[in-house]
């Protein structure tokens, strides 16, 4: 088990996949989590399932009143926040000349706008020594058709996560970036169901070393790591949660 000395959290995109696995892991630890999501039923689900260590919220973090909302729910309470993860994601799959205007703005809104304001309206809620991770994709480092816009959107927050790392690191707080491989949850599970998302996934195989999918309990305990003091001398890091798939 690694210790965490955190008290309370900030998990968005919470309610299934890895977002589900990083809050139930959390709460696992004594941590009060804040989680966000998009649907109501999925929220009133998690807090069946983990009671009064969560606070679900529902809210679009594409949306800045949204935001502004989440963090007056978490000032009420007083505590502030010891971690910060920016889960929340989408995946658009077209190549260049499929590409849609809306089909960009909805993937930049949510996984680049929705993240930087995120942990922008977190900032003055951030104790001592909190810790902000954010959820990257193998995608970012890699080129794969019909993954354009996508490895775009992963790319950016990954080199946003490298400039805060400098600009937080006098208040104490670290950011570091965790990327995951393909990982098995719902999400995914979905794409293979789709004939144009799976041609996407299939332009985008690349064989695993390890042989297999993560499991989103596997990304959890790599943001549980970073987010405690085990973890208190790196910042501006990324840590590859892929079974080898970016070294393949």
């Amino acid at each position: 088990m690694v210790q965490t000395t955190a008290k309370t959290a900030l998990v968005t995109g919470g309610t299934s996949g890895i977002g589900r696995a990083i809050t139930t892991r959390l709460a696992q630890e004594g941590v009060h989590v804040f989680v966000t999501g998009r649907r109501q039923a999925q929220l009133d689900a998690l807090v069946d399932e983990l009671g009064d260590a969560v606070t679900a919220i529902q809210a679009d973090i594409s949306d800045v009143d949204d935001l502004d909302r989440v963090t007056a729910v978490i000032n009420d309470r007083g505590e502030g926040l010891d971690i910060v993860v920016a889960n929340a994601g989408v995946g658009t799959f077209a190549t260049l000349a499929e590409l849609k205007p809306e089909d960009f703005d909805h993937t930049f809104g949510i996984n680049v706008r929705g993240t930087v304001f995120t942990v922008q309206k977190a900032l003055p809620l951030l104790n001592p020594a909190a810790s902000v991770v954010i959820i990257g994709s193998t995608a970012a480092a890699l080129a794969r058709a019909s993954f354009g816009a996508y490895s775009a959107s992963k790319a950016a927050i990954r080199q946003f996560s490298r400039v805060w790392a400098i600009e937080l690191a006098e208040r104490g707080v670290r950011v570091n970036t965790v990327t995951p491989g393909p990982t098995e949850t719902p999400g995914l599970a979905a794409m293979a169901d789709d004939p144009y998302q799976a041609r996407a996934l299939q332009n985008g195989a690349r064989p695993i070393p390890l042989g297999r999918l993560a499991q989103p309990t596997e990304i959890a305990d790599a943001v549980l790591f970073l987010a405690s003091p085990q973890a208190k001398f790196i910042t501006g890091a990324e840590l590859f949660v892929d079974g080898g798939e970016s070294q393949a």
